[in-house]
Parts: C-alpha cells; structure tokens; sequence
C-alpha cells in the first residue's frame, strides 16, 4: 500500500470483541463469511472470461477449501445450538450476532482517514464533496461485500432460519435493515424477479 495508509482497526480489538460473544453468534458469523467467500469467487472469477487460467486455478481452489469449511461450519453452529437449551439462551445469541453485524458495520467507518493517498478522489486538490463521494461509495461496497451479501445468501438463510423462531429473524432483520441499501442494482433486480 501506498505511504500514509494504516488500517485502523486492531486486529487485537476486534478479535477480543469477536470472542467475547458466544460460540453460537461467532459460528453464525464465521459461516456467513465462508458462503459470502464461496459467492465472491463465483460471481467475479468462477465465469470470468480474460483471467489467467493459473489465477483462475488458484482461486478455484481455495473456494474447494472455503466449501470444505462451510460444511464444518454449518455442523458445528448445528451442534453449538443443540446445547441452547432454553429461550433465553438462544435470545442471548441472537444478541450476540447483532452485536456482531453492529461491530462489522462500524468498520471501515472512516474508510478516508486510513486510505488517504489510495485512491485519487483522495486527492486533496478535490473538493470535500468528491471525498466525501468516495467514501460513501467505499463504505456501501463494505458493507456490501462484508456482511450483505452473506447475509442474502440462500444457504445461510436457510440455516439461520431452522435455529431462530421468527421473532429473533425479525430483529436480526432489523440489525440488518439499515445495510440493505448497499445491496448492488443487478442483485436487487434478480431478488425482485426471484420473488
């Protein structure tokens, strides 16, 4: 990376957040991260035409990996709320992944400060507007890329609603309402279609 350019958040910090909260939430959010992996390779590299077929290769082989690791994860987030065994156990976890998706949310919160010199919007002969622009537009492909388009992924919808009862869906909906207007055009149009 270009001089001037840190990364914010500690590494340290967020995994202390990350493991304070229960095995249940963290398995939730470690298999959103495996099937939003998996989707990331098929809708930028699996069809690609252009690529070098060796980098092609290399990322076919690490989504075969990220399966692999989907599959345990989904086990292991199956046998972690087997152990749940009353309702306020499992409204703690579901407080527990919106903590999470809160704490995700936040970052990059300031995506400039650490990217300046990164990009050339960041240039200061720009004005605040085209900064402030650019930001907006790095902080919606975040949440996008981060959280959002995990969370709409089938599969793990489907798991997440055989463990919550519809009251705990809808407030992890709620946490996640705010993030839906980082859900690309293409996406929203094949979503609208679908239903």
């Amino acid at each position: 990376m270009p001089p001037g350019y840190r990364f914010e958040a500690s590494a340290n910090d967020v995994a202390g957040f990350v493991l304070g909260k229960c095995t249940w939430a963290v398995l939730a959010l470690t298999c959103h991260i495996e099937l939003f992996s998996q989707a990331h390779y098929r809708a930028s590299i699996g069809d690609a035409q252009g690529l070098s077929p060796l980098f092609k290769d290399v990322f076919l082989f690490h989504w075969k990996e990220e399966s692999q690791h989907a599959i345990i994860d989904e086990l292991e987030w199956i046998r972690e709320d087997a152990k749940l065994t009353s309702a306020a156990q499992r409204d703690a976890a579901v407080d527990d992944l919106i903590a999470l998706v809160r704490r995700c949310r936040r970052h990059p919160a300031r995506p400039g400060e650490s990217r300046r010199g990164v990009l050339p919007e960041h240039d200061e002969t720009r004005g605040p507007r085209a900064r402030c622009d650019v930001h907006a537009t790095l902080l919606k492909a975040y949440r996008w890329q981060y959280i959002v388009s995990g969370a709409m992924q089938p599969r793990f919808q489907e798991l997440l609603a055989s463990l919550v009862d519809d009251a705990q869906m809808g407030r992890i909906q709620e946490a996640l309402g705010p993030l839906m207007y980082a859900v690309p055009q293409r996406e929203q149009v094949a979503r609208e279609i679908a239903h």
